[in-house]
């Protein structure tokens, strides 16, 4: 599913558009295949930016166009095998996929004429903006929808991740081996750590709750397994296995049990039909309000 779907797995066909999914309205992603002429009043104006060659399978290139008389900023990812152009507006900014043959021209034609889709997406973002976690003692992170005050000790013998209460805070203690003076190596090594923390709690979790409602709802349990994917909460294939993004423990718990009901949904309907939602509905009474709620913080839980 997306932080926003983030939720049924995106489908790339050719000539399609990929809506946002449930739980990931705020990501918008769209797809398209055939290219058509600039819309009017949008232009190109040249990039210097030097592209930078990850791989002979994929280029990255930072460039700039002109719509309505704005600069918008975007990441070009040109991908061997890519069919069609994508444009996704997050709240790092917009990012265009692309094959690495398609020309410049027509992929910045294709952003003009959805010119309008493209700022409203970045207006609705900019109120959203995603802030860099801060690893250093006294800052804080969320699990199951609760605040954490870490407490990082550095130049520990082992690294220890361990959750208590003290003085009617709930703090994390993160023992790390690096050294004192290194705040780099602290900032990277207590990410590490902490992250590491959480999927070690969230795969029981997630599977308590999958295994109560397949119960509940007389549905045969499936196969779970955690995603590191930051833009989708969770997805479910034909081969009854859910994925479910380990980012989930930051939320509340009702939001992790709509999610996991949305997952257990497509076991029935694997689509995003009226039939769908209306399963939904049958699992997750309150599924409205809790998606919403969703679509509206899903922010806040992607800092790292």
């Amino acid at each position: 599913m997306k932080w926003p779907g983030f939720l049924l797995p995106l489908v790339d066909l050719a000539g399609s558009v990929i809506a946002p999914l449930p739980g990931s309205d705020d990501a918008a992603h769209q797809n398209f295949r055939g290219l058509s002429s600039r819309a009017p009043g949008t232009s190109r104006p040249p990039t210097n930016t030097p592209r930078t060659k990850l791989s002979s399978a994929e280029q990255t290139d930072e460039r700039s166009i002109a719509l309505d008389g704005k600069r918008i900023d975007y990441k070009l990812v040109r991908r061997r095998g890519r069919r069609g152009v994508g444009l996704k507006v997050d709240g790092t900014g917009m990012t265009v996929a692309a094959s690495l043959t398609t020309p410049i021209s027509a992929i910045e034609d294709m952003i003009g004429k959805n010119g309008e889709w493209v700022l409203k997406k970045l207006g609705e973002w900019s109120h959203r903006k995603i802030t860099p976690q801060r690893w250093q003692t006294g800052a804080t992170i969320f699990y199951l929808g609760e605040p954490l005050t870490l407490m990082i000790d550095a130049g520990a013998s082992k690294v220890k991740v361990e959750q208590a209460e003290l003085q009617t805070q709930t703090h994390l203690f993160v023992q790390i081996k690096a050294a004192l003076h290194d705040p780099a190596a602290i900032a990277e090594q207590a990410e590490v750590a902490v992250v590491a923390w959480l999927k070690k709690q969230a795969l029981p979790h997630l599977a308590q709750r999958t295994f109560f409602y397949s119960k509940l709802h007389n549905l045969t349990p499936p196969r779970v397994f955690l995603s590191s994917a930051n833009n989708r909460w969770g997805s479910c294939n034909s081969r009854r296995e859910i994925r479910f993004s380990w980012r989930l423990m930051k939320a509340r718990p009702a939001l992790i049990d709509y999610v996991v009901c949305h997952e257990l949904a497509h076991l029935r309907q694997m689509n995003h039909s009226a039939a769908f939602w209306h399963e939904v509905e049958r699992m997750c009474p309150d599924y409205v309000a809790l998606k919403q709620e969703l679509d509206q913080n899903d922010h806040r839980f992607r800092a790292f």
